[in-house]
């Protein structure tokens, strides 16, 4: 039997697995840590349990049809809950917004809350959803690296869209356009930080991601983000992959120009297929040493990262919902300290997610589990020992003073996420969450590939190669890396 190694069980490779698992492959998994998830995965302090990294869920359908490929009933493994509203928003000026999930309904908020005509939200919702749909086929679905993609009928679609694109402007300049309300562009540009990025600098073409929040809707997985992982590792072990915990890959091993096997600190482990779910920096840096890397794409810039204080909350606070965002008083100054000064802003935009909301048992009754984060930049050397006091002083007055009440004096338990210890868990180069940024137009097209070019049975998936980062680009990361290995189950019909 063909067999496969995937380097790293973060969300694209347990994916990955399963796909190549499908394929007809012999399939192991080697990780660093002791259990998979990656970014995504849990842990308690005390009676409080906290998903520890990524918090919003869309497109559920690309976790559904890995069950489906294996000719799995998903609800079986994975149920999800819609939700209404999705989030509920707060500015500095004390006026605030529920994000309804229905569009009609959003807009209406809008226009009742902001002031804002709600016949120009469903105008920029609607030009999101054709963006997404002229463009997803052959942006974010296919290899961008293969001739074949620029032949698909999806390529006819987005020659149709692109002069809606906003190739040539930036994400704020189309959405400070289209609406007067600063508070109503603040929200639109928020959504660059979805990969990581700065929407005063990305491409308008970014506002295709309002699109699967507001008119596809976000979701939350029964039993917490993690349960994403585990119910996929659960199929992907029905299906004979095999996990190897707590044995990182040291090198990938190469013969003639191609893949052979992996080297771990246990054994050497043959392979016909290589798929690193690793960062592509380390992947080239410390498992392939003696080939030449992409150094142009290693070189492009990298995405934003985050500080997480995760809080047991002794209190709850019924104006809050699951997802929460708490606004800076000036966005531009924001980002200019995360990607010009490489700081973090004195006034940041806040973070609240709250699973105790849809999951009570997540904290003791009459509490909160409160997962509070703010963007900041990936670790170029910072001090930041000093940043993580200073910014959680920061956040605890503007919390304290947005909300009216103390915070400080409720927090029972506390841990503390930064960059540093986001690189050293996640292998993620620099804590950078998403790989490079998108603050530019070239910046899908710099990602890079699913494979590679100059060592045969070498593939990559995960959030820092195409199409991105965030668990639907991860899902669909796989998908692609899944769709370019040969399948061994029609080699052995032929």
């Amino acid at each position: 039997m063909n067999k496969a190694a995937i380097v790293g069980a973060g969300i694209g490779g347990i994916a990955a697995a399963i796909r190549l698992a499908v394929k007809g492959y012999e399939v192991t998994v080697f990780e660093a840590n002791e259990s998979f998830g990656g970014k995504m995965h849990e842990f308690w302090l005390g009676k409080y349990r906290f998903d520890a990294g990524p918090s919003l869920f869309t497109l559920p359908h690309l976790v559904d049809e890995l069950f489906e490929l294996a000719g799995r009933e998903p609800s079986a493994y994975f149920t999800y809950t819609r939700l209404d509203p999705i989030t509920h928003y707060f500015w500095p000026d004390g006026s605030h917004l529920k994000a309804y999930a229905a569009p009609e309904e959003f807009a209406a908020e809008a226009e009742r809350q902001l002031g804002v005509p709600k016949q120009d939200v469903l105008r920029a919702l609607s030009s999101s959803a054709r963006l997404y749909q002229g463009t997803a086929g052959t942006f974010l679905q296919k290899s961008l690296h293969k001739a074949g993609t620029y032949f698909s009928p999806d390529v006819l679609k987005t020659l149709t869209c692109l002069p809606d694109l906003g190739l040539t402007t930036t994400m704020h300049k189309v959405n400070a356009r289209r609406f007067k309300d600063s508070r109503m562009v603040q929200l639109l540009d928020r959504f660059a930080t979805y990969n990581g990025s700065d929407p005063y600098q990305a491409p308008g073409t970014l506002n295709i991601i309002p699109h699967l929040e507001h008119n596809i809707g976000a979701f939350y997985p029964d039993g917490g983000m993690y349960a994403i992982a585990n119910s996929l590792v659960k199929l992907a072990e029905e299906l004979g992959v095999m996990f190897r915990y707590r044995e990182p890959v040291e090198q990938i091993i190469t013969k003639g120009g191609k893949v052979t096997g992996v080297q771990t600190g246990k054994a050497n482990y043959s392979a016909e297929v290589v798929v690193s779910n690793m960062d592509v920096v380390p992947t080239y840096r410390r498992l392939l040493p003696h080939h030449p890397a992409p150094e142009q794409t290693l070189k492009q810039p990298r995405s934003s990262s985050a500080l997480i204080y995760y809080w047991g909350i002794k209190q709850q606070f019924p104006e809050l919902h699951l997802h929460n965002i708490f606004f800076s008083g000036n966005y531009q100054e924001e980002f200019e300290h995360i990607f010009r000064h490489k700081t973090i802003s004195p006034d940041p935009t806040i973070y609240v997610n709250i699973t105790s909301k849809m999951e009570p048992q997540d904290a003791p009754p009459g509490c909160e589990n409160w997962f509070v984060m703010v963007n900041v930049p990936h670790d170029q050397g910072q001090d930041w020992e000093k940043l993580i006091a200073v910014t959680r002083e920061t956040v605890l007055k503007k919390l304290s003073r947005m909300l009216g009440t103390d915070i400080a004096p409720l927090i029972e338990q506390e841990q503390v996420l930064n960059p540093l210890l986001i690189e050293s868990r996640t292998s993620s180069f620099a804590g950078a969450l998403y790989g490079g940024s998108s603050n530019s137009r070239m910046a899908a097209f710099l990602r890079h590939p699913n494979f590679s070019s100059a060592i045969k049975g070498l593939y990559f998936c995960g959030g820092s190669v195409h199409p991105g980062g965030g668990i639907p680009l991860c899902l669909l990361s796989a998908r692609i890396t899944g769709d370019l290995v040969p399948d061994v189950t029609r080699q052995e019909e032929v």
